[in-house]
Protein backbone atom coordinates (compact mmCIF):
# COMPACT_ATOMS: atom_id res chain seq x y z
CA UNK A 1 0.00 0.00 0.00
CA UNK A 2 1.25 3.24 -0.98
CA UNK A 3 1.96 5.87 2.22
CA UNK A 4 1.23 9.23 2.04
CA UNK A 5 4.16 11.21 2.90
CA UNK A 6 3.78 14.43 1.42
CA UNK A 7 2.62 16.99 3.68
CA UNK A 8 1.02 20.53 3.22
CA UNK A 9 4.28 21.95 3.67
CA UNK A 10 5.93 19.95 1.17
CA UNK A 11 3.19 20.91 -1.38
CA UNK A 12 3.66 24.57 -1.00
CA UNK A 13 7.16 24.37 -1.45
CA UNK A 14 6.61 22.57 -4.92
CA UNK A 15 4.46 24.95 -5.65
CA UNK A 16 6.72 28.01 -5.02
CA UNK A 17 8.41 26.44 -8.06
CA UNK A 18 5.74 27.03 -10.47
CA UNK A 19 5.62 30.75 -12.04
CA UNK A 20 2.89 33.16 -13.59
CA UNK A 21 5.50 34.10 -16.69
CA UNK A 22 3.25 36.96 -17.13
CA UNK A 23 3.85 38.30 -13.28
CA UNK A 24 7.19 37.21 -12.86
CA UNK A 25 6.91 35.51 -9.73
CA UNK A 26 5.68 32.20 -8.37
CA UNK A 27 1.83 31.32 -7.35
CA UNK A 28 3.13 30.88 -3.78
CA UNK A 29 4.06 34.02 -3.48
CA UNK A 30 1.76 36.26 -5.52
CA UNK A 31 -1.16 34.57 -3.48
CA UNK A 32 -2.41 32.83 -6.14
CA UNK A 33 -2.94 29.67 -4.38
CA UNK A 34 -6.54 29.40 -2.55
CA UNK A 35 -6.48 25.79 -1.32
CA UNK A 36 -4.14 22.92 -0.58
CA UNK A 37 -4.86 19.38 0.65
CA UNK A 38 -3.72 15.98 0.39
CA UNK A 39 -6.23 12.78 1.34
CA UNK A 40 -5.06 9.32 2.45
CA UNK A 41 -4.86 7.78 -1.04
CA UNK A 42 -2.20 10.26 -1.84
CA UNK A 43 -4.20 12.35 -3.96
CA UNK A 44 -3.79 16.03 -3.84
CA UNK A 45 -6.16 18.67 -4.41
CA UNK A 46 -4.71 22.42 -5.70
CA UNK A 47 -6.61 25.29 -5.72
CA UNK A 48 -5.18 28.36 -7.73
CA UNK A 49 -7.12 32.06 -8.27
CA UNK A 50 -6.06 33.37 -11.24
CA UNK A 51 -6.29 37.13 -12.34
CA UNK A 52 -9.24 36.32 -14.82
CA UNK A 53 -11.22 33.06 -15.82
CA UNK A 54 -9.66 33.12 -19.22
CA UNK A 55 -5.69 33.48 -18.19
CA UNK A 56 -3.59 32.89 -21.11
CA UNK A 57 -1.16 31.49 -19.14
CA UNK A 58 -3.90 28.96 -17.34
CA UNK A 59 -2.60 25.53 -19.24
CA UNK A 60 0.95 26.59 -18.55
CA UNK A 61 0.34 26.97 -14.74
CA UNK A 62 -1.96 24.20 -14.82
CA UNK A 63 0.41 21.62 -15.95
CA UNK A 64 3.50 23.07 -13.69
CA UNK A 65 1.35 22.76 -11.19
CA UNK A 66 0.74 18.92 -11.87
CA UNK A 67 4.27 17.88 -12.91
CA UNK A 68 5.81 19.86 -9.55
CA UNK A 69 3.14 18.65 -7.04
CA UNK A 70 2.95 15.00 -8.95
CA UNK A 71 6.90 14.69 -8.13
CA UNK A 72 6.68 14.15 -4.09
CA UNK A 73 6.93 11.44 -2.42
CA UNK A 74 3.79 9.70 -1.64
CA UNK A 75 1.55 11.85 -4.11
CA UNK A 76 -0.72 9.43 -6.53
CA UNK A 77 -2.44 12.69 -8.45
CA UNK A 78 -3.00 16.11 -8.69
CA UNK A 79 -6.09 17.55 -9.33
CA UNK A 80 -5.88 20.98 -9.82
CA UNK A 81 -9.37 23.53 -10.01
CA UNK A 82 -8.87 27.22 -11.23
CA UNK A 83 -11.21 30.15 -10.29
CA UNK A 84 -11.12 33.76 -11.12
CA UNK A 85 -10.08 36.36 -8.63
CA UNK A 86 -12.22 39.11 -6.86
CA UNK A 87 -11.91 42.40 -7.55
CA UNK A 88 -9.83 42.49 -4.34
CA UNK A 89 -7.75 39.73 -4.50
CA UNK A 90 -6.48 41.55 -8.13
CA UNK A 91 -5.96 44.27 -6.72
CA UNK A 92 -3.96 42.72 -3.74
CA UNK A 93 -1.88 40.83 -6.41
CA UNK A 94 -1.39 43.83 -8.65
CA UNK A 95 -0.24 45.61 -5.52
CA UNK A 96 2.34 42.06 -5.13
CA UNK A 97 3.73 42.45 -8.28
CA UNK A 98 4.16 45.94 -8.65
CA UNK A 99 6.47 46.12 -5.15
CA UNK A 100 8.31 43.07 -7.16
CA UNK A 101 8.97 44.72 -10.15
CA UNK A 102 10.18 48.21 -8.38
CA UNK A 103 12.65 45.82 -6.32
CA UNK A 104 13.63 43.86 -9.43
CA UNK A 105 13.70 47.65 -12.10
CA UNK A 106 16.65 48.29 -13.57
CA UNK A 107 17.91 51.87 -11.63
CA UNK A 108 16.85 55.54 -13.57
CA UNK A 109 17.64 58.68 -12.83
CA UNK A 110 14.24 58.86 -11.44
CA UNK A 111 13.76 59.38 -8.01
CA UNK A 112 11.84 56.89 -6.42
CA UNK A 113 9.55 60.11 -4.73
CA UNK A 114 9.01 61.14 -8.01
CA UNK A 115 5.06 60.62 -8.78
CA UNK A 116 5.22 59.45 -12.74
CA UNK A 117 2.13 60.18 -14.65
CA UNK A 118 1.79 58.81 -18.54
CA UNK A 119 -0.13 60.08 -20.73
CA UNK A 120 -1.94 57.51 -23.23
CA UNK A 121 -4.68 57.07 -25.66
CA UNK A 122 -5.60 54.28 -27.72
CA UNK A 123 -5.38 56.02 -31.23
CA UNK A 124 -3.38 59.26 -32.30
CA UNK A 125 -5.58 62.61 -33.30
CA UNK A 126 -7.15 62.87 -29.51
CA UNK A 127 -4.97 65.60 -28.33
CA UNK A 128 -2.83 63.23 -25.99
CA UNK A 129 0.29 65.62 -26.54
CA UNK A 130 -1.54 69.00 -26.38
CA UNK A 131 -2.79 67.15 -22.71
CA UNK A 132 0.64 66.42 -21.41
CA UNK A 133 2.39 69.82 -22.73
CA UNK A 134 -0.48 71.80 -20.18
CA UNK A 135 -0.73 69.44 -17.63
CA UNK A 136 2.77 69.70 -16.79
CA UNK A 137 2.87 73.21 -17.01
CA UNK A 138 -0.02 73.92 -14.45
CA UNK A 139 1.78 71.36 -12.20
CA UNK A 140 4.68 73.56 -12.51
CA UNK A 141 2.47 76.49 -11.76
CA UNK A 142 1.60 75.09 -8.98
CA UNK A 143 4.53 75.17 -7.59
CA UNK A 144 5.40 71.31 -7.88
CA UNK A 145 9.35 70.30 -9.73
CA UNK A 146 8.30 68.90 -12.75
CA UNK A 147 9.53 66.92 -16.05
CA UNK A 148 8.28 66.05 -19.38
CA UNK A 149 9.27 63.36 -21.03
CA UNK A 150 8.34 62.87 -25.01
CA UNK A 151 8.26 59.06 -25.40
CA UNK A 152 6.76 59.85 -28.97
CA UNK A 153 9.66 58.73 -30.38
CA UNK A 154 9.02 59.04 -33.64
CA UNK A 155 6.34 61.47 -33.84
CA UNK A 156 7.41 63.93 -31.35
CA UNK A 157 5.83 67.18 -30.74
CA UNK A 158 6.73 68.78 -27.33
CA UNK A 159 9.70 70.86 -28.30
CA UNK A 160 7.32 72.60 -30.87
CA UNK A 161 4.59 73.28 -28.42
CA UNK A 162 6.81 73.72 -25.54
CA UNK A 163 8.67 76.28 -27.41
CA UNK A 164 12.17 74.35 -27.10
CA UNK A 165 15.23 73.97 -29.03
CA UNK A 166 18.17 71.49 -28.91
CA UNK A 167 20.49 70.14 -28.79
CA UNK A 168 20.23 69.05 -25.29
CA UNK A 169 24.27 68.95 -23.59
CA UNK A 170 25.43 66.62 -21.14
CA UNK A 171 27.58 67.51 -18.10
CA UNK A 172 31.02 67.04 -17.92
CA UNK A 173 31.78 65.66 -14.72
CA UNK A 174 28.98 62.82 -14.52
CA UNK A 175 28.26 62.61 -18.19
CA UNK A 176 24.49 62.86 -18.08
CA UNK A 177 22.48 64.25 -20.40
CA UNK A 178 21.16 67.71 -19.25
CA UNK A 179 17.07 68.54 -19.86
CA UNK A 180 15.75 71.20 -21.60
CA UNK A 181 13.87 73.74 -19.50
CA UNK A 182 11.10 75.56 -21.05
CA UNK A 183 8.22 77.62 -18.90
CA UNK A 184 9.78 75.79 -15.82
CA UNK A 185 9.70 72.21 -16.85
CA UNK A 186 12.16 70.06 -17.79
CA UNK A 187 12.35 68.62 -20.81
CA UNK A 188 13.41 66.11 -22.69
CA UNK A 189 12.64 64.50 -26.60
CA UNK A 190 13.92 62.96 -29.48
CA UNK A 191 12.84 66.41 -31.00
CA UNK A 192 16.10 67.85 -29.43
CA UNK A 193 18.58 65.53 -30.39
CA UNK A 194 18.35 65.34 -33.94
CA UNK A 195 19.32 67.93 -37.32
CA UNK A 196 15.69 69.30 -37.17
CA UNK A 197 12.06 68.96 -36.63
CA UNK A 198 11.33 67.63 -40.26
CA UNK A 199 13.88 64.52 -39.84
CA UNK A 200 12.68 61.36 -39.80
CA UNK A 201 13.08 58.96 -37.67
CA UNK A 202 13.37 55.55 -39.00
CA UNK A 203 13.65 53.34 -35.97
CA UNK A 204 12.25 49.65 -35.43
CA UNK A 205 11.02 48.73 -32.14
CA UNK A 206 14.03 47.89 -30.29
CA UNK A 207 15.75 51.05 -30.74
CA UNK A 208 12.46 52.70 -29.75
CA UNK A 209 12.63 51.03 -25.96
CA UNK A 210 16.64 51.65 -25.62
CA UNK A 211 15.77 55.35 -26.58
CA UNK A 212 13.32 55.45 -23.76
CA UNK A 213 15.69 53.25 -21.25
CA UNK A 214 18.33 55.94 -22.39
CA UNK A 215 16.00 59.21 -21.39
CA UNK A 216 15.12 57.18 -17.99
CA UNK A 217 18.36 56.32 -16.96
CA UNK A 218 21.24 58.75 -18.69
CA UNK A 219 19.48 61.93 -17.79
CA UNK A 220 19.26 64.14 -14.62
CA UNK A 221 16.04 64.50 -13.84
CA UNK A 222 17.06 65.58 -10.46
CA UNK A 223 14.37 65.88 -7.75
CA UNK A 224 11.32 65.94 -9.37
CA UNK A 225 8.02 65.90 -7.77
CA UNK A 226 6.30 64.68 -11.30
CA UNK A 227 7.43 63.45 -14.32
CA UNK A 228 5.20 63.41 -17.37
CA UNK A 229 5.78 61.04 -20.13
CA UNK A 230 3.92 61.73 -23.42
CA UNK A 231 3.28 58.02 -24.80
CA UNK A 232 2.97 57.46 -28.18
CA UNK A 233 -0.86 56.01 -28.97
CA UNK A 234 -1.30 52.84 -29.06
CA UNK A 235 0.25 49.71 -26.66
CA UNK A 236 3.60 48.95 -27.99
CA UNK A 237 7.21 48.57 -27.47
CA UNK A 238 7.17 52.24 -25.92
CA UNK A 239 4.38 51.34 -23.30
CA UNK A 240 5.54 47.55 -22.00
CA UNK A 241 9.39 48.87 -21.86
CA UNK A 242 8.03 51.72 -19.25
CA UNK A 243 5.97 49.00 -17.34
CA UNK A 244 9.63 47.52 -17.13
CA UNK A 245 11.46 50.50 -16.21
CA UNK A 246 9.13 52.41 -14.22
CA UNK A 247 7.15 50.42 -12.10
CA UNK A 248 6.03 52.82 -10.22
CA UNK A 249 3.82 54.50 -13.34
CA UNK A 250 0.77 55.60 -13.18
CA UNK A 251 -2.10 56.00 -15.97
CA UNK A 252 -3.89 59.22 -17.48
CA UNK A 253 -5.84 57.71 -20.21
CA UNK A 254 -7.18 60.25 -22.86
CA UNK A 255 -10.17 59.82 -25.82
CA UNK A 256 -12.75 62.33 -27.05
CA UNK A 257 -16.32 61.96 -26.92
CA UNK A 258 -17.02 59.75 -30.37
CA UNK A 259 -17.44 55.99 -29.95
CA UNK A 260 -14.03 55.40 -31.95
CA UNK A 261 -11.71 56.91 -29.99
CA UNK A 262 -13.49 55.64 -26.46
CA UNK A 263 -13.24 52.17 -27.55
CA UNK A 264 -9.62 52.21 -28.87
CA UNK A 265 -8.84 53.89 -25.27
CA UNK A 266 -10.40 50.37 -23.46
CA UNK A 267 -7.23 48.84 -25.10
CA UNK A 268 -4.80 51.08 -23.62
CA UNK A 269 -6.99 50.67 -20.52
CA UNK A 270 -6.08 46.73 -20.57
CA UNK A 271 -2.39 46.78 -21.12
CA UNK A 272 -2.23 48.93 -18.24
CA UNK A 273 -4.08 46.61 -15.84
CA UNK A 274 -2.29 43.73 -17.93
CA UNK A 275 1.38 45.35 -16.95
CA UNK A 276 -0.41 46.13 -13.35
CA UNK A 277 0.38 49.81 -13.91
CA UNK A 278 -2.47 51.86 -12.12
CA UNK A 279 -5.14 54.03 -13.69
CA UNK A 280 -6.04 57.32 -12.40
CA UNK A 281 -8.77 58.41 -14.64
CA UNK A 282 -10.10 59.71 -17.68
CA UNK A 283 -9.83 62.89 -19.57
CA UNK A 284 -12.14 63.94 -22.67
CA UNK A 285 -11.20 66.50 -25.06
CA UNK A 286 -12.52 68.23 -27.45
CA UNK A 287 -15.29 68.05 -25.66
CA UNK A 288 -17.61 70.47 -27.00
CA UNK A 289 -16.93 74.02 -28.54
CA UNK A 290 -18.86 77.49 -27.06
CA UNK A 291 -19.36 79.68 -29.74
CA UNK A 292 -19.09 83.42 -28.88
CA UNK A 293 -23.06 83.93 -28.56
CA UNK A 294 -22.83 81.40 -25.93
CA UNK A 295 -24.12 78.15 -28.10
CA UNK A 296 -22.87 75.00 -27.41
CA UNK A 297 -21.75 72.23 -30.09
CA UNK A 298 -20.75 68.70 -29.35
CA UNK A 299 -18.72 68.52 -32.87
CA UNK A 300 -17.45 65.33 -31.96
CA UNK A 301 -20.64 63.55 -30.56
CA UNK A 302 -20.87 62.99 -26.64
CA UNK A 303 -20.47 60.87 -23.71
CA UNK A 304 -17.17 59.22 -24.84
CA UNK A 305 -15.19 60.36 -21.82
CA UNK A 306 -18.11 59.61 -19.27
CA UNK A 307 -18.75 55.65 -20.70
CA UNK A 308 -14.68 55.17 -20.56
CA UNK A 309 -14.57 56.14 -17.23
CA UNK A 310 -17.29 53.57 -16.09
CA UNK A 311 -16.18 50.73 -18.50
CA UNK A 312 -12.70 50.60 -17.04
CA UNK A 313 -14.24 51.51 -13.40
CA UNK A 314 -12.03 55.42 -13.05
CA UNK A 315 -13.05 58.59 -12.51
CA UNK A 316 -13.27 61.02 -15.01
CA UNK A 317 -10.77 63.87 -14.17
CA UNK A 318 -11.37 66.38 -16.57
CA UNK A 319 -13.81 67.48 -19.93
CA UNK A 320 -11.54 69.90 -22.06
CA UNK A 321 -13.28 71.61 -24.51
CA UNK A 322 -12.74 72.67 -28.26
CA UNK A 323 -11.01 76.18 -28.08
CA UNK A 324 -8.43 78.02 -30.49
CA UNK A 325 -6.31 79.44 -28.12
CA UNK A 326 -4.86 75.66 -27.96
CA UNK A 327 -4.12 75.32 -31.14
CA UNK A 328 -2.36 78.53 -31.25
CA UNK A 329 -0.76 78.16 -28.07
CA UNK A 330 0.95 74.41 -29.51
CA UNK A 331 1.97 75.98 -33.06
CA UNK A 332 4.01 78.77 -31.12
CA UNK A 333 4.89 76.89 -28.17
CA UNK A 334 3.13 79.22 -25.48
CA UNK A 335 0.66 76.16 -24.12
CA UNK A 336 -2.89 77.63 -23.29
CA UNK A 337 -2.39 77.39 -19.63
CA UNK A 338 0.55 79.84 -19.35
CA UNK A 339 -0.92 82.18 -21.74
CA UNK A 340 -4.94 82.24 -21.90
CA UNK A 341 -7.41 82.74 -19.63
CA UNK A 342 -10.28 81.07 -21.92
CA UNK A 343 -12.67 77.69 -21.01
CA UNK A 344 -9.74 75.65 -21.95
CA UNK A 345 -7.03 77.20 -19.51
CA UNK A 346 -9.67 76.92 -17.64
CA UNK A 347 -10.49 73.13 -17.46
CA UNK A 348 -6.89 72.59 -17.52
CA UNK A 349 -6.72 74.10 -14.23
CA UNK A 350 -9.27 71.85 -12.94
CA UNK A 351 -7.68 68.95 -14.29
CA UNK A 352 -4.35 69.57 -12.77
CA UNK A 353 -6.30 69.78 -9.47
CA UNK A 354 -7.61 66.92 -9.37
CA UNK A 355 -4.81 64.95 -11.10
CA UNK A 356 -2.77 66.34 -7.64
CA UNK A 357 -5.53 65.55 -5.50
CA UNK A 358 -5.64 61.52 -6.75
CA UNK A 359 -1.82 61.54 -7.28
CA UNK A 360 -0.51 64.01 -4.68
CA UNK A 361 3.24 64.61 -4.34
CA UNK A 362 4.62 62.27 -2.28
CA UNK A 363 6.45 64.40 0.14
CA UNK A 364 3.48 65.36 1.02
CA UNK A 365 1.79 61.89 2.15
CA UNK A 366 5.15 61.18 4.30
CA UNK A 367 3.99 61.37 7.84
CA UNK A 368 5.99 65.12 8.17
CA UNK A 369 3.71 66.24 5.25
CA UNK A 370 0.52 65.26 6.82
CA UNK A 371 1.42 67.03 9.99
CA UNK A 372 2.24 70.18 7.77
CA UNK A 373 -1.42 70.05 6.09
CA UNK A 374 -3.15 69.27 9.61
CA UNK A 375 -1.11 72.27 11.17
CA UNK A 376 -1.92 74.70 7.47
CA UNK A 377 -5.91 73.60 8.02
CA UNK A 378 -5.69 74.55 11.89
CA UNK A 379 -4.27 77.82 10.88
CA UNK A 380 -6.86 78.65 8.09
CA UNK A 381 -10.09 77.52 10.63
CA UNK A 382 -8.25 79.71 13.64
CA UNK A 383 -8.60 82.50 11.12
CA UNK A 384 -12.05 81.54 9.96
CA UNK A 385 -13.53 81.48 13.36
CA UNK A 386 -15.27 84.30 14.85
Amino acid sequence: MNMTTATHEDIYRALAAVNDPELGGNIVELGMVSAVDINAQGVASIGIALTVAECPMRNQIEGDTVRKVRALNGVTDVVVETTAMTKAQRASLMGRARLRAREQAQPTQVAPTTRVLAVASGKGGVGKSTVSVNLALSLAQRGHRVGLLDGDIWGFSIPRMMGIEGPLTADDENRLIQPGMAHGVSVVSTGLIIESEETALMWRGLMLSKALEQFLSQVEWGDLDYLVIDLPPGTGDIQMALARLLPQAEMLVVTTPQVAAQKVAVRVADMARRSYMPIIGVVENMSDFVCEHGARYELFGSGGGEALAGQIDVPLLGRIPLDPAVVEGGDFGRPVVGSDSGPAAHAFAELTAAVVAALPPIADETCTGRIAKLVAQLDEDLAAAP
